[in-house]
């Protein structure tokens, strides 16, 4: 019988955060599996580091840090391709997801490979949205609200309508775009209602007023803006 592979959700970077699942799973595996950014260190695999099993065998996708998708794409297809034969050889794979494996996961373009030819099991994990709000004791959404979820890298404009539209936002994948992002919400008149969240969860988090962050931002760095007065009186 063939393996299952398991996308494995391992929250926003805080060990603590893991499901009691994930570590079960995990602590058992006999296949690891992660992605690397560019040849560097694996952040999926520094969460999990201390429940991975001694002698478990390292599946490790190098996944090159380029705008165009031909690169990652194909490091995706040789990942795939690695994970299928344990698979076939009967061995469950238990696949490393930072944060959620649906939500801006890498863990998606494994299953979109691999689904119809074997059995897939998502597990999922606290996602950034939650713990940046969390963190910063921002309420998101109450009631009717809708949140509103944008990528960082969108054009300038397309930015600016899709805040000026929404009610909550939360704005993803910061980084380099910081700049741009901040202009943006200060045009809209909203800078005071907008907090930046970096690293949360991990010992390195810093969360402040937007007006107050720093000029240049990680990829793993947050906005959260809400608009009016607090819905939750």
């Amino acid at each position: 019988m063939s393996g299952v592979l398991y996308g494995v959700g391992l929250g926003p970077g805080d060990p603590d955060l893991m499901t009691v699942r994930a570590r079960k799973l995990i602590s058992q595996a006999r296949v690891i599996a992660y992605p690397t950014l560019a040849g560097g260190n694996s952040f999926a695999r520094a969460i999990a580091e201390d429940v991975i099993p001694d002698g478990a065998r390292e599946i490790v996708m190098d996944v090159p840090m380029t705008v165009e998708r031909g690169p990652a794409q194909a490091a995706y297809d040789l990942g795939a391709t690695t994970i299928s034969k344990a698979l076939a050889d009967g061995d469950d794979v238990v696949c490393l997801c930072e944060g959620d494996p649906f939500f801006y996961g890498s863990f998606m373009y494994l299953f979109a490979r691999l689904k119809g030819e074997f059995q897939v099991e998502v597990v999922p994990g606290v996602t950034s949205i939650t713990t940046c709000a969390a963190r910063a004791g921002m309420p998101l959404v109450a009631r009717n609200e809708r949140l509103t979820v944008l990528p960082g890298p969108l054009a300038e404009g397309e930015l600016r309508s899709r805040i000026e539209g929404a009610e909550s936002v939360a704005i993803m994948k910061v980084g380099r775009h910081l700049t741009k992002i901040r202009s943006v919400i200060d045009s809209l008149g909203l800078l005071d209602q907008a907090v930046y969240v970096e690293r949360a969860s991990l010992p390195q988090e810093v969360v402040c007023p937007l007006a107050d962050a720093p000029e240049a931002a990680p990829y793993f760095s947050m906005i959260l803006v809400t608009k009016g007065a607090d819905p939750w009186l």
